[in-house]
């Protein structure tokens, strides 16, 4: 959304990390060309260099072919080198997402319209698998609080359940008879969870439209959670006063829990979850890295979990 689209071209050709790392002239360069969408104006585009969250983390990031080329989205099938093979068949324009649920202000929002007036930031946030690999990953976007204090939740929403799109005549993840999950898939936070500023709806990554592969056009961003609480392709986000079910823990509540925060002492019932694999650090071999509580935001977020015991709300 800020520089152009990245469907079908090698991540390798689009920014490199050495180009990238020079942002503001670039982005800025950009912007003077006449190079950015309508949505990424050249305002939004020197606002962009000026926000600098303090939640961006300083260690080294993913390549953008890593990133771009190694994910999990079922929808597009369940090996990770499927969504980058398969998700060049998803049409993201135009893209309306409705609100509804226990908001003054319920309707489809078009997403030119959710990103007026939102000033885009870039965060570079830990992302962490539960199946024990990681990421660090610029990502461009916005916190969700600031769209849901537009809608404004009424005095009795508790949670916000979020909903992926169904479309299987673009998802092949989603024909056939055997299916892995039940469809469309679907998401939940407590709503304090979702109003902290490190909950973010991303639109990008590496300066770049976000990748179908990655969730295109809108996502969530969850960093303290295993990363399947981030859901992709976003057409529905909904104010609740219930918890709202989720995808994997329909699928298996035994092994996934409704809040899945990252947690080295808590395992997975297959397999350990103290220990996490940087991808692009080596190969399956290389060492491992320990996996820290709440995947290192707890001075952030540990004190919304104060009067829970995290074993049991796993």
């Amino acid at each position: 959304m800020l520089i152009g689209k990245t469907n079908g071209v090698k991540g390798s050709e689009i920014t490199p990390p050495d180009v990238y790392l020079r942002r503001r002239e670039f982005l800025l360069g950009a912007a003077a060309m006449g190079l950015l969408p309508a949505i990424a104006s050249p305002a939004q585009a020197a606002r962009l260099q000026a926000a600098k969250s303090q939640y961006t983390t300083d260690e080294k990031i993913t390549l953008l072919d890593d990133i771009t080329a190694y994910n999990n989205f079922y929808e597009f099938g369940t090996d990770k080198t499927d969504p980058a093979a398969n998700a060049h068949t998803l049409t993201t324009t135009p893209w309306t997402v409705k609100i509804d649920g226990l908001v003054d202000k319920p309707a489809d929002y078009a997403l030119e319209d959710i990103l007026k007036g939102i000033t885009l930031e870039e965060r570079v946030y830990r992302m962490r698998c539960v199946e024990g690999w990681s990421m660090v990953i610029p990502w461009v976007g916005f916190p969700l609080a600031e769209f849901l204090k537009r809608v404004a939740p009424q005095s009795s929403a508790r949670y916000v359940a979020f909903e992926t799109l169904k479309r299987p005549s673009e998802m092949p993840g989603q024909r056939g008879i055997l299916q892995p999950l039940p469809w469309p898939y679907v998401e939940g936070l407590r709503l304090d969870e979702a109003m902290h500023p490190l909950t973010i709806l991303a639109v990008g990554l590496y300066g770049e439209t976000l990748p179908n592969q990655n969730g295109a056009p809108l996502r969530l961003v969850v960093p303290w959670k295993y990363g399947f609480k981030s859901i992709k392709s976003i057409v529905r986000i909904s104010l609740v006063d219930k918890e709202p079910p989720t995808s994997w823990n329909l699928q298996n509540k035994n092994e996934y829990g409704f809040y899945s925060n990252v947690n080295p002492k808590v395992d997975h019932p297959r397999w350990s979850q103290a220990t996490e694999r940087r991808i692009g650090e080596g190969g399956l071999f290389s060492k491992r890295r320990e996996t820290l509580m709440f995947n290192g935001y707890g001075d952030q977020v540990a004190s919304l979990y104060s009067k829970q015991d995290l074993t049991a709300d796993f």
